[in-house]
């Protein structure tokens, strides 16, 4: 599967996650959120833009649990919450904000 943007064809797998990472950037994330109707806000792109840091330095994508525990520890207790991350993203902050980062799925993820 793919999809066209500013003329470049990005490549994904069947669930729409990027193929390669190294293609991302801002305007891929904002395609892809408005594939979902959802418009990205300042708090989505602090999630997303942790998601980015954590797999620079982990090289793997969180899982929810792990997620929800990170952001709290760095954003703190109001941002580290289910309920927080769930009404920015509703398909699951971990699934989702990981596509919306040009990540690959989250393990444990279905």
């Amino acid at each position: 599967m793919a999809f066209e943007l500013n003329g470049k064809t990005y490549e994904t797998d069947e669930e729409g996650y990027l193929a390669n990472l190294s293609e991302w950037d801002s305007d891929v994330a904002a395609h892809m959120a408005k594939e979902d109707d959802c418009d990205l806000s300042e708090n989505h792109w602090e999630v997303i833009n942790f998601l980015r840091e954590y797999y620079d330095e982990y090289q793997i994508a969180p899982a929810v649990r792990v997620l929800t525990k990170a952001i709290g520890k760095k954003l703190g207790k109001d941002k580290g919450n289910s309920k927080y991350l769930y009404e920015l993203f509703p398909y699951g902050p971990a699934k989702q904000a990981c596509k919306y980062a040009g990540l690959p799925k989250p393990t444990g993820c279905v």
